[in-house]
């Protein structure tokens, strides 16, 4: 019986690791899918047209001051400079699935 019991919670253990998979995947995919919708006609492949020297990637981010959740949030929220704001356009927890999508892509230098 002992053996049933540790087989099913590791079948639960499994279980809830594939769920949290899963929403991490889904949230990747839905800040992947925002930022292509909004942000990758200035930032495609995390260049900058605009600043070039302000790119996405990782380098540049730290520069700047840009590499963390919160800055890009704040950036992406309200703006700055020549980028709009897209606090009116986009929700709270889409500028957060953008956030994490841009620090995700800086980590793999946009090679994905």
């Amino acid at each position: 019986m002992r053996w049933v019991w540790t087989g099913v919670a590791v079948g639960v253990s499994v279980l809830g690791a594939g769920a949290i998979l899963a929403q991490t995947e889904l949230n990747q995919t839905s800040g992947e899918k925002i930022f292509k919708a909004n942000c990758a006609a200035c930032h495609a492949g995390g260049n900058n047209i605009v600043e070039p020297e302000k790119t996405l990637k990782k380098e540049a981010l730290a520069r700047f001051g840009m590499d963390s959740q919160g800055a890009i949030i704040k950036q992406v929220t309200g703006g700055k400079n020549a980028m709009p704001a897209f606090g009116g356009e986009l929700s709270t927890e889409e500028i957060r699935q953008v956030a994490s999508y841009v620090l995700e892509m800086a980590d793999q230098d946009w090679q994905k």
